[in-house]
């Protein structure tokens, strides 16, 4: 196939070396968690039963960016990205630092914020720039601005918003393998890009470590782990939107699931006035798991939204963007689809919270009628 280059078949061999790395550090990593108690235990606001070791994302973490560092020496036209492996190695060591002990969330916060402005640092002088300066990108100062705020504003979104979603065995893994693997398939499109194969490292990782996690988890990714999979899924969506040969939407679809969980959630528990950035146990995936549903099954009914759902519109209106390049037409954002697919994801999580409040409802009423009639 023209799409596969000799770059990216010594990629591919690199992948592979990767994910036999991941798998060796993520057991390195459980050992470690145990000698030094790096471990969860159950409570009240935990979705798991047995102490677990945590910090398993780690081996993600120095795979990735061993990928990002290797993929320079497969070909001489990729540039080693030092801004974007140093706001990696900042999330990260935030990440791991917390996983030993507890930080406070505005520390966590500030640091997260340096690693996003390191990564978007051109933008962000292009933005404090001369109004002349930024002229010369083609937009106005205010407009550079804007862009900038708005890409630190989701970036750091969607860095805790992967951290809230990993709460039970495998969601964030194969959620952040799927969404790294659509963009990746989408972005081999433009053969002279980079993107794919960067991250295509960063797949192999992931895979590495979710035998460790799925379907019953040895060790939790932390958020080691989690803050750098929000990090780089973030920065897959921007690559991809610089893209014209993808419909502008797709990795904003590719997201939905988390991204209407993690945000009804939010709003619901700031509009009901409780303290929104206290720990809880009311994302869909908890109440799913408290009405007695397996972690094992709560993933596959969210992996069903991705196959039954969004890779079908990935498909579609990506395939309107050949068709209407073929044409000398101008390329369709796919923005109404992105519409329709956020609205019926809200519709399907306020049913799935109402399913599963009737559900705990009667199993109280069902213990409560058995104490009585004992």
């Amino acid at each position: 196939m023209s799409w596969i280059s000799d770059t990216h078949l010594r990629g591919l061999a690199w992948m592979a070396l990767s994910l036999v790395l991941s798998c060796v550090l993520t057991a390195l990593a459980i050992r470690y968690a145990r000698r030094n108690n790096v471990v969860d235990q159950p409570g009240q606001r935990r979705s798991h039963s047995t102490p677990t070791p945590r910090g398993g994302g780690i081996g993600i973490v120095v795979c990735g960016v061993l990928g990002l560092i290797a993929l320079p020496l497969l070909e001489l036209h990729i540039d080693l990205q030092l801004r974007f492996i140093a706001s990696i190695v900042l999330i990260a060591a935030i990440g791991w630092i917390d996983d030993h002990r507890p930080l406070p969330a505005w520390l966590r916060f500030v640091v997260q914020t340096l690693a996003v402005g390191v990564w978007l640092a051109p933008l962000l002088r292009v933005a404090l720039l001369p109004s002349s300066d930024a002229s010369a990108l083609g937009t106005s100062q205010f407009e550079t601005a804007g862009v900038a705020l708005l890409l630190v504003v989701l970036t750091l979104w969607s860095v805790n918003l992967h951290n809230f979603m990993d709460g039970i065995d495998g969601l964030l893994a194969t959620q952040a393998i799927f969404v790294l693997s659509a963009l990746t398939v989408l972005g081999l499109r433009e053969s002279t890009s980079p993107h794919p194969l960067q991250l295509a490292m960063w797949i192999a990782a992931i895979l590495g470590f979710l035998p460790f996690n799925f379907p019953r988890a040895r060790v939790f990714m932390g958020d080691v782990g989690s803050g750098v999979i929000g990090f780089i899924v973030a920065v897959a969506i921007v690559w991809q939107t610089s893209m014209p040969e993808i419909a502008f939407a797709s990795g904003f679809i590719a997201v939905s699931a988390f991204v209407t969980d993690a945000t009804c959630t939010l709003l619901s528990r700031m509009l009901s006035g409780r303290r929104w950035y206290h720990a809880h146990r009311e994302h869909l995936y908890q109440w799913l798991t408290r009405t007695g549903m397996s972690h094992a099954r709560v993933v596959m009914l969210y992996m069903g939204w991705n196959v039954l759902v969004v890779a079908p519109v990935l498909w579609l209106i990506n395939r309107k963007v050949i068709v209407e390049q073929d044409n000398a037409m101008s390329l369709p954002s796919g923005l109404p689809w992105a519409i329709g697919v956020y609205a019926l994801a809200v519709a399907l999580w306020i049913c799935g919270k109402r399913y599963c409040a009737r559900r705990l409802r009667s199993a109280g009423a069902a213990t409560r009628l058995a104490h009585a009639s004992a």
